[in-house]
């Protein structure tokens, strides 16, 4: 691992940095930070759009949210300052479900417009799939043990049966070689120019 010292020889005249993204309910932040000090040199902030046709469905697009992020990672950068040497970037989001089709293209999850993919996110408190992780908690499955216990709506398995049983045809898509994605393995996959399918463990974990 290269030591900060020697980075430091490295990019003599640059500020070393690193980006931070966090993508919420309702907007998308990015910080920039020397990494040397700790200083947070800039944020910049952009809100993202939410279509919630109906009780308990709450759907958002893949697409704007990465424009959100790139819009607010350029504004940050700019306004931290000239001879920046970004050493790298994180994501962070919530436990919302992305899909996507065999060729990294949106597919929509939204039952009221199933023609309209850019709703391709399923939101966190999106609570459709209450009777699928009901029914998945009744089996009772050790697997249970590793988030808690009991599973929730929240989740993305409940929300993957959920797309199975309601709309199989959107389900087809993504199962024939697309991917279902937490947001924050989106991001990252999305950032590497969709070449780097790496799924985070924090992920794949009960978030409670």
């Amino acid at each position: 691992m290269i030591s900060l010292a020697f980075l430091s020889y490295l990019t003599t005249g640059f500020t070393t940095v690193s980006i931070g993204v966090d993508v919420g309910t309702g907007s998308a932040r990015a910080g920039v930070v020397d990494v040397s000090t700790g200083a947070l040199l800039a944020v910049k902030k952009q809100n993202i759009k939410t279509w919630s046709p109906i009780a308990e469905h709450h759907q958002q697009s893949s697409e704007d949210i990465w424009d959100a992020c790139a819009a607010c990672v350029r504004g940050a950068l700019a306004e931290a300052g000239n001879d920046l040497k970004v050493a790298g970037v994180g994501f962070d989001a919530t436990c919302s479900l992305v899909c996507l089709d065999e060729k990294n293209a949106p597919v929509g999850t939204d039952p009221t417009e199933p023609d309209d993919d850019a709703r391709n996110i399923i939101l966190w408190m999106d609570h459709r799939a209450t009777p699928q992780a009901d029914a998945i908690n009744a089996m009772g499955h050790e697997r249970l043990s590793t988030v808690g216990g009991t599973i929730s709506p929240e989740m993305e398995i409940p929300k993957i049966t959920w797309l199975r049983e309601k709309m199989p045809g959107a389900f087809s898509r993504v199962d024939k070689g697309g991917k279902f994605l937490d947001l924050a393995d989106f991001l990252a996959y999305r950032a590497t120019d969709y070449k780097r399918d790496v799924r985070s463990l924090c992920t794949v974990v009960c978030k409670w």
